[in-house]
């Protein structure tokens, strides 16, 4: 059985544990947060062991546990340092939450100090494993729709309390649209523009556009390219019990369209409606609608977990390499640039 330790227990522990919970492979064997009285808290909500030791410091926890898994729960700034402190400490499997990292110099120390030690690095994602969004990318290669020429992936912001905070939304919320992009197409990006406003303290609206590059050894049928939009939707109400943010994807084949309606925030009462089933596939004059889904976002983070935990007993490889992580936060990074200066970034030299 594994050790696992899990550093930073903020609002995303809630969701992040529950992999862990009843998990026979692996056991939280301590738990690491600033402040130990909620720490002790989590532990008394989640029912964890009450006998497990509690940190307020990452390095001490590292320093004196011999862990098998560390999954960091750390604001974005501190992915690099954790990320290579636990490395240094010989951990076999390290997770840390999206975006990889603020700079491609830190992704780089965390590859490379990862590389020196035989660790390996997840960049934690779930949304490969939301029910519907997992359904979606097996129709497409079971080639449902055909050769796929676009992806739209609109985002709503709703709520007033998500507005209200200063936040870089195309690196948080937005990693997720960024490696969804590259997970449906399964290609690299050649370049990218963005354009950006400002409310209440976000990079929002926003509309992203991109151009995947052509790969030499495939056929096809008509360029590929992608787009992400940022809205905002401030009079709504919540969109679920977890985030207040939500997806709808759509997806243009060569032979038909791919409407995923909702991500984050499947299972709330629009998951129930015939207009917005999960998944609506229209092609050769006809609709399809897939509806028979667990809809609670919870079980992504359930399954992402314990697919984590596979690959640190080396039974799988991560969802999302080191490499394409770097390519994904290269992605990202450009979008900002791009939004700043009012051009188009090309992604190849992008640093």
């Amino acid at each position: 059985m594994l050790k696992a330790g899990i550093i930073g227990m903020g609002k995303i522990f809630d969701l992040n544990i529950l992999g862990y919970l009843n998990n026979k492979d692996v056991e939280i064997s301590c738990l690491c947060n600033r402040t130990v009285g909620k720490a002790k808290e989590k532990i008394k909500k989640f029912n964890i062991n009450p006998q497990i030791p509690i940190y307020s410091d990452y390095c001490e926890m590292l320093n004196n546990e011999d862990l098998d898994v560390v999954d960091i729960l750390l604001p974005d700034h501190l992915h690099a340092e954790v990320t290579t402190y636990a490395a240094e400490k010989k951990v076999k499997g390290i997770s840390v939450q999206k975006p990889m990292a603020l700079t491609l110099e830190e992704a780089d120390r965390m590859i490379k100090a990862c590389k020196n030690s035989g660790s390996t690095l997840s960049i934690y994602e779930n949304f490969p494993f939301i029910p519907n969004i997992k359904k979606a990318k097996e129709l497409i290669e079971q080639d449902n729709i055909g050769d796929i020429s676009s992806i739209r992936i609109k985002i709503a912001i709703t709520g007033k309390e998500e507005q209200n905070r200063s936040s870089l939304l195309l690196s948080s919320i937005g990693w997720h649209a960024f490696a969804l992009g590259w997970w449906l197409f399964g290609e690299d990006i050649e370049k990218v523009f963005a354009w950006t406003g400002n409310y209440c303290g976000i990079d929002a609206p926003a509309y992203v556009m991109w151009k995947c590059k052509r790969n030499k050894d495939r056929e096809y049928v008509v360029p590929q390219y992608g787009s992400l939009e940022f809205s905002l939707t401030p009079e709504t109400n919540r969109s679920s019990d977890y985030f207040n943010a939500d997806e709808f994807i759509e997806i243009i084949g060569s032979r038909g369209i791919m409407k995923i309606n909702q991500g984050k925030s499947l299972g709330n009462k629009i998951s129930d409606s015939v207009i917005f089933a999960p998944i609506v596939v229209i092609r050769d004059g006809k609709v399809e609608t897939f509806s028979n889904f667990e809809k609670d976002i919870k079980f992504s983070f359930i399954d992402a977990t314990k697919y984590f935990v596979e690959v640190a007993k080396g039974n799988k490889i991560p969802i999302i390499s080191i490499e394409q992580a770097r390519n994904i936060l290269t992605f990202s990074l450009a979008s900002i640039k791009s939004a700043e200066i009012g051009k188009e970034i090309y992604l190849d030299g992008f640093n």
